[in-house]
C-alpha cells in the first residue's frame, strides 16, 4: 500500500504521476525540476523567438528545483534532513556542476543525502536540472 502526496506549494508535474508515493517509512519523489508553482515559467531560462533555450542559470534554477524538493517533503510530513538519497540529472555538466556543487554545499552543510549526479542531453521541459529523491520519514500513523 502507498500513499500519493501532492505539493500544492511545489511546480505540477509535467504527466500523469504525483510529486511522491509513500511506502512505509520510505519517500520516493518523483523527478522534480526547477518550474515555477502554477506557472510554465522556468527561473533561469532565455529563450528565442522559436522556443529554444539560448542561456541558462543554472543557479537560479538550483534554487528553484530545492524549494520544489523541500515543499514536496513538506506536504508527506518530512523534511529536507529526511533525504537519504539523490540522484541529480544536468544537461550540461561541465558547465554547470560547479556552481550546482556548491549551492549543494551550502544547501547540505550537515548531514548530506547520499548523491550520483549524470548528465544527460535533455529533460522533458527546458530545463538544466532535476533531483530524484528517497527519503526515510517517520511510520504513517
Amino acid at each position: 500500500m502507498s500513499d500519493s502526496i501532492h505539493s500544492a506549494r511545489a511546480a505540477e508535474p509535467v504527466g500523469l504521476y504525483p510529486h511522491a508515493r509513500r511506502v512505509g517509512n520510505l519517500l520516493f519523489l518523483s523527478g522534480i525540476g526547477p518550474r515555477v508553482v502554477g506557472q510554465k515559467a522556468i527561473p533561469g531560462v532565455t529563450l528565442n523567438a522559436a522556443g529554444e533555450v539560448i542561456d541558462h542559470d543554472i543557479a537560479a534554477q538550483c534554487h528553484s528545483v530545492f524549494a520544489n524538493v523541500r515543499a514536496v517533503l513538506e506536504a508527506a510530513g518530512a523534511s529536507w534532513h529526511d533525504l537519504v538519497d539523490v540522484t541529480v540529472y544536468l544537461t550540461d555538466m561541465k558547465r554547470d556542476f560547479p556552481i550546482y556543487n556548491r549551492l549543494w554545499a551550502e544547501y547540505f552543510a550537515v548531514h548530506p543525502p547520499c548523491r550520483t549526479t549524470v548528465e544527460i542531453s535533455s529533460l522533458p521541459t527546458p530545463i538544466a536540472i532535476e533531483l530524484k529523491c528517497v527519503a526515510v520519514v517517520a511510520s504513517p500513523p
